[in-house]
């Protein structure tokens, strides 16, 4: 058991890995192009292995809350983007169909086959989530096992 929580962050970089993994799927295998949110939820996840591997090089109690506050990071993001799909606050200016795309004196060129990817729309769900839904779950789970492996880790 004791391994198990010393080496908890190593499954939560995993869980990162899949999740990084599951999100390219859906958008290259399934077809489902992301939106802006969608983009900045994968950055805390993509950065997870670098921090994992400064654990291993330079054990350090600063890797382990690294790891930990961009989790909490990629927990406010999932959470934040829910809240936009679910019209509980306004998204972002420039993938949100409450707000115009269009400004005023924007000229558009046609020629080109444009599509933007709205952040305020479900494309998919599963249980009544969307991905967004369960990236917040899942985050907030690997969240745990980075506080689990902190504390073990760095327990007075």
């Amino acid at each position: 058991m004791n391994k198990i929580l010393k080496h908890s962050h190593l499954a939560a970089t995993l869980g990162s890995i899949a999740l990084l993994l599951g999100a390219f799927g859906f958008q290259e295998i399934l077809g489902f192009e992301p939106c802006t949110l969608c983009i900045w939820q994968r950055w805390p996840h993509a950065i997870i292995p670098f921090v994992f591997i400064m654990t291993l090089v330079f054990p350090n109690l600063i890797w382990y809350v690294g790891g930990t506050l961009i989790m909490f990071l990629s927990v406010g993001l999932a959470g934040f983007h829910v809240g936009v799909e679910q019209d509980w606050w306004e998204g972002l200016s420039s993938c949100s169909s409450t707000q115009g795309l269009v400004t005023e004196g924007a000229v558009l060129d046609f020629s080109q086959d444009l599509s933007v990817v709205m952040c305020d729309e479900i494309v998919w769900s599963f249980l009544n989530l969307s991905m967004a839904g369960w990236n917040a779950v899942f985050s907030l789970l690997l969240t745990g096992l980075w506080i689990l492996s902190l504390r073990y880790n760095y327990r007075k």
